[in-house]
């Protein structure tokens, strides 16, 4: 469940990297494949689901997660509070950096090859997971199967990715998580 989630949420916020992907390998002196980059950006997403999936059976057996996947408050202010704080962080504006510079990355990342897309791939897939993983975190208070809040992170996090001057909703959204968080802490 939480694979086909992480690629159904964040392969729409890989478009662009994935069509100047396929620009690259069209130019006719490089060498790639478009399927092995997406797949390679997939299976770093596809990690982050087991572990995901991890977390959810762990914090369930531990009674801070309902059956559906919802934090009881104060785990929720918690996960809040931790998703708002890492928009703040210098590891959060570096990987997002990476993911919202596609050709950036490409003239600093190419591997030519199968192998090559396959590492490049990977190599983004990492920097995004890095980059939005406190974001799917907030599954766990919003609610793992709650596909109204799926769909709003997943905008969230492609606006962040792509819309020009979105580094403004960055720390926005930070403040907000906190302050949510708090909230729910206190009351």
């Amino acid at each position: 469940m939480w694979a086909v989630m992480m690629i159904g949420m964040m392969l729409p916020s890989a478009s662009p990297m994935i069509v100047s992907y396929r620009s690259f390998t069209r130019n006719g002196s490089l060498v790639g494949s478009t399927s092995v980059f997406a797949t390679g950006y997939l299976v770093a997403w596809v990690g982050l689901a087991l572990v995901a999936a991890a977390a959810q059976w762990a914090l369930h057996n531990g009674a801070f997660v309902s059956p559906m996947g919802v934090a009881t408050t104060p785990v929720a202010g918690a996960f809040l509070v931790g998703a708002g704080t890492f928009q703040f962080t210098k590891l959060k504006r570096a990987c997002l950096g990476q993911c919202r510079t596609p050709m950036g990355f490409l003239m600093t990342q190419w591997r030519d090859g199968r192998r090559g897309a396959l590492v490049m791939g990977i190599r983004h897939g990492v920097y995004c997971v890095a980059c939005c993983w406190a974001l799917m975190a907030l599954l766990f208070v919003l609610g793992v199967m709650n596909v109204a809040w799926v769909a709003v992170l997943a905008a969230v996090v492609l606006i962040e990715k792509v819309v020009p001057r979105a580094d403004v909703l960055t720390p926005v959204l930070g403040a907000v998580l906190i302050a949510w968080g708090a909230w729910l802490i206190v009351v």
